[in-house]
């Protein structure tokens, strides 16, 4: 068995159509946002087995987040937060993760490609 010393499952840019914003247009218009995770998982078990019940399955992490986002937040900070929250208590193998929630469009009256959080969480219970 290979002696993995890090293994993450990563997912990049999740697209999702959102209603979060404190201005109340942005609630009624919606806005792109995009999600991106590290995952700390062991993954050992998984890459000796080839078995996708060894691992964390990213589909159902896909639509978890989809699920969350569709949930409306004042502030990015607390989607990225509640994602997180239920990642860990959904998932109790993971050991960190590391989410990117940007939001694509900001009114900000600038041009910008978008404003970003970052949350780097070690799961407690590990």
């Amino acid at each position: 068995m290979l002696q993995v010393e890090k293994a993450q499952i990563l997912l990049n840019d999740v697209r999702v159509f959102a209603r979060h914003g404190v201005f109340p247009q942005e609630r009624i218009d919606g806005g792109w946002f995009r999600v991106s995770l590290v995952i700390d998982y062991p993954l050992a078990l998984a890459i000796e087995s080839d078995d996708v019940a060894d691992t964390l399955n990213y589909a159902e992490v896909f639509d978890l987040v989809v699920e969350e986002m569709k949930q409306p937040s004042n502030l990015i900070e607390h989607a990225a937060g509640r994602i997180v929250r239920r990642l860990l208590n959904t998932f109790p193998l993971i050991t960190a993760i590391e989410i990117i929630l940007t939001k694509e469009n900001p009114p900000m009256g600038g041009d910008t490609k978008g404003a970003s959080v970052r949350l780097s969480v070690k799961n407690g219970k590990n």
